[in-house]
Order: C-alpha cells, then structure tokens, then sequence
C-alpha cells in the first residue's frame, strides 16, 4: 500500500476554497490559440476564446459514452470527433497540435508520467498543455493516501500492470466501500468487487495528488525530459489545480485585436453639437415670438 508524508492528511475532507481566480477562463484565454484537441470533455468542455479550434478526443463514441454514463442523461454530451486512446493519441501525428487540453484527464490515467511525455511529442514547438486535476482532499478519494512520486516513477519504467490491482483494491477500500456510509468494507469484499472492476475496464481515478504533489510529478517529468517544457502558469481553484505548460519553441502570434471604429475629431463633435444647440435655441426663441 502507498504511503503519505504526512499521515494527518488521510481521512480529512475539506470545503472547497474559495475562488480567487478563475483559472480555467483566465489561462484558456491567455494560452489557448490555434488548432488544438481536448480530451474527455465529456459534458463540460472547456469553453475557448474564438481564436482556438478544438476537436474533441474520447475512448468511445457519444453514443457509447451515452450507455457508459447513464447518470449524464438529462445532459449535452459534446460530440466526438475523434475516437483514441487519450493516454496514446496513436491517430494524431506528432507535432501537429497547437495545443491540447485534458480536464480531470490525468487521474484516470495508468501512466501519467508516459501521457505527458507523449502529449509533448504531438504539440508543436511552442504549443501548450492545458491541465486541471482534482486536488483529492476535496473529492472522495479524500480518505486515500497520496500517489508517492517513487510509483509513478515505477509504473512508468516497469509498465503500470504493476499496479493495476492495488489501485483498484485502494479505489473500492476508500471510495466505493463509503458511499452507505462510513463502515469499512470487509477484505473479501474488497478483492472481489476490485477484481470485477479490473476486468471490466472501469474507469477509476487510479492516482490521486494535492496540488504540492502533483507539482512535484510536474518537475519530475520536466527533468525526465530535459527541460522538455516550461509551466507557464499554474493555480488551484475551488477542488482542482490548474496548470499549463509549453513546449520550447518559437512562440505562436496572439491574434490582433480588432481595430476600434474610426471616431471623428473632437472639434467636429463639438462643432455638430454646437451647431445643434444654437439651432434648437432659434427654434425656442421663433416659438416663443409666435406666441399671440
């Protein structure tokens, strides 16, 4: 079982804080430009400034994912474009993304530390990573340990079949053995239910961070890969973390802002004005001379 630096941490839920920026609006307008893809957007794609054009990845079809999230009925499901492995994107060439965008994404990855690795190998020069991950205190994995870098160092070099059974034994221990309530499941229960859930596929939050740790992975993987990238901003909002990161290159042009409308001379304004006051007095003066 993984452990944690800092026991007191396991088994504290808190409140979300309170929103001092708005991350996701505030970076996504700042970073987001080109042509780019988001991954899982599921009913809550991130909405981009008019100078970004998202296609949008999933491991299914919207009609799959319709059957897979029964719960997400009464909700708009953003179509589809491209069916992948989000962790792999095997269909998109390398260095053909200005960007990629991947919202509570990286916690269900086996291999966050490949994923990152291999989203860089498909931006190009100076495109962006735009990443948002719960910050587990605040979520229901708050009665789990925090992912030790020293694992995802491991899944990565020795493949994460390694821990596939333990995430889903820890998934089913603190997560789904509470939702009754705060008894703690029996082991039997445990190995049986975790081992259904690993056969099926089941998409679980298989690593989980504070924001500090999750910094930390961040670092690692930037040495990892030789400076392969610069955090160009980062922040924690309500329950996530935000960060965004480049890739070393010649940095993409902002858009121009559009032109504001020609304005006449102030002269020619308060000359019209002028003209229209000694007008409208005439007419007063004419009115009031008419009078019997």
């Amino acid at each position: 079982m993984t452990t944690i630096e800092n026991p007191a941490e396991r088994g504290t839920h808190l409140d979300p804080l309170p929103v001092y920026l708005d991350a996701r609006t505030a970076f996504a307008n700042s970073y987001l430009l080109g042509d780019g893809l988001e991954i899982g957007p599921l009913h809550q794609p991130l909405a981009v400034p008019p100078h970004a054009h998202v296609r949008y990845v999933d491991r299914m079809t919207s009609q799959q994912l319709r059957s897979e999230y029964p719960e997400l009925a009464d909700w708009d499901l953003t179509e589809v474009d491209i069916v992948d492995d989000g962790e792999k994107l095997t269909t998109i060439p390398a260095e053909s993304q200005d960007f990629i965008i991947a919202n509570h994404f990286l916690e269900h990855t086996e291999n966050p530390i490949g994923t990152i690795e291999g989203h860089l190998g498909k931006l190009k020069p100076g495109g962006v990573l735009f990443y948002a991950v719960p910050d587990k205190r605040f979520t229901f994995d708050f009665r789990r340990e925090t992912t030790p870098l020293e694992h995802m160092v491991a899944d990565a070099d020795q493949g994460p079949e390694r821990s596939r059974a333990q995430h889903y034994e820890e998934w089913c221990r603190f997560v789904i053995g509470h939702e009754s309530g705060d008894e703690v499941p029996s082991d039997e229960w445990v190995t049986q239910r975790a081992a259904q859930l690993d056969e099926m596929g089941y998409s679980i939050h298989m690593h989980v961070w504070t924001q500090a740790e999750f910094l930390d992975l961040i670092l690692e993987i930037r040495r990892r890969t030789g400076a392969g990238f610069d955090i160009e901003a980062a922040a924690r909002v309500g329950i996530e973390f935000v960060v965004v990161l480049r890739k070393p290159g010649a940095l993409p042009v902002p858009p121009t802002p559009p032109a504001p409308p020609p304005q006449a001379p102030l002269w020619r304004v308060w000359g019209s004005r002028a003209k229209w006051f000694a007008r409208r007095t005439r007419e007063r003066v004419n009115r009031r001379r008419a009078r019997p």
